[in-house]
């Protein structure tokens, strides 16, 4: 299958190195908004191309993998591409994540394409774990911690603050609650007292560094209900201490059947959250093709595409070597 990739971040390169692993799929294009020439990719027989090109490649790509930000990118970018092409994107603003559905949903269902939405870890395989917990066992409670590691939807929005010239914002879990849920004690936990944000930011020169502070820790969706520090460094140290993009993190769910107790715990510990990020897209451009070509339109989570449709191997071959 032919892939294109729109945007090319920590996460494109994330993707492309997973399209690269996966030998039914082909990287054709990498799309960017800035000046193709001074874009550099890995992959020698894809093209690097200006995003407008997109208005006319609908015949020589088969899923366009979105990586933009959730914050301001994806709302356009995914329903307006999903008017020409399978789409995948990463989108991770929880709360706005029904009317990010409802307006890809209609652009592909005009167009007679699939839209996979959010997909990922979290949300992505974290939330089919929390739904197949709560399906099997009803009486039960789910917990959801990440972390410590980058949150590359929640850096992005603090380098779009006016003044900051990058960000790194980390995802702490609070030990005690975290350990609490691990005994099956089932906390009732605010959101504030599981989790604090850490955020180092690197901000331009005469820039109102109490204005970029207030701004983060009130922005809605992302920092207003944690605990959320911030700490001004230079880009020297950022680039020395913050390199790296590791995260990861724990489903943990406590349930009874009458008086016995359950604790079910899915974890990752992933050197690369745009890597493992970009696997996890590139498995979902090969459900969205096949999909399509079974004539299916609309949009679609990961809660909607069976796990062998993820899958290069054949039914057959599923069965006998993971059931």
């Amino acid at each position: 299958m032919k892939i294109g990739i729109l945007g090319y971040g920590n996460l494109g390169r994330g993707v492309e190195k997973a399209v690269n692993a996966n030998p039914d799929q082909e990287l054709v294009a990498v799309f960017t908004r800035r000046d193709p020439e001074g874009v550099k990719i890995n992959t020698p027989s894809a093209k690097v191309l200006n995003a407008s090109e997109l208005e006319k490649m609908q015949d020589e790509i088969d899923v366009l993998v979105i990586c933009g930000g959730s914050a301001t990118d994806l709302p356009e970018m995914t329903p307006k591409y999903a008017a020409k092409y399978n789409v995948i994107d990463s989108f991770d603003t929880h709360a706005r994540i029904p009317e990010h559905f409802a307006n890809v949903d209609a652009a592909a269902k005009a167009a007679g394409k699939i839209g996979v939405i959010s997909g990922g870890w979290d949300p992505g395989m974290f939330s089919v774990n929390r739904l197949y917990s709560h399906s099997i066992l009803p009486d039960g409670k789910d917990y959801t911690f990440w972390g410590r590691g980058v949150s590359q939807g929640h850096s992005d929005a603090i380098r779009r603050i006016e003044g900051v010239l990058d960000a790194r914002q980390y995802t702490v879990p609070v030990p005690a609650a975290l350990e609490s849920v691990r005994k099956g004690e089932n906390p009732e936990l605010t959101t504030r007292q599981k989790h604090t944000r850490e955020c180092f930011v690197v901000a331009a020169e005469g820039a109102d560094k109490a204005k970029i502070e207030q701004e983060i820790k009130t922005m809605p969706n992302y920092f207003a209900d944690y605990d959320t520090t911030v700490t001004f460094i230079s880009q020297e140290e950022l680039d020395k201490n913050h390199k790296g993009l590791p995260h990861g993190g724990s489903v943990i769910y406590s349930g009874r059947t009458g008086d016995k107790k359950h604790v079910i715990e899915y974890s990752l510990k992933l050197d690369s959250n745009p890597e493992f990020t970009g696997s996890v897209l590139a498995a979902l451009a090969r459900a969205a093709y096949r999909l399509n070509k079974e004539g299916q339109t609309g949009a679609r989570t990961m809660f909607d595409i069976a796990p062998a449709y993820l899958s290069p191997l054949s039914g057959d071959e599923i069965r006998a070597h993971f059931l």
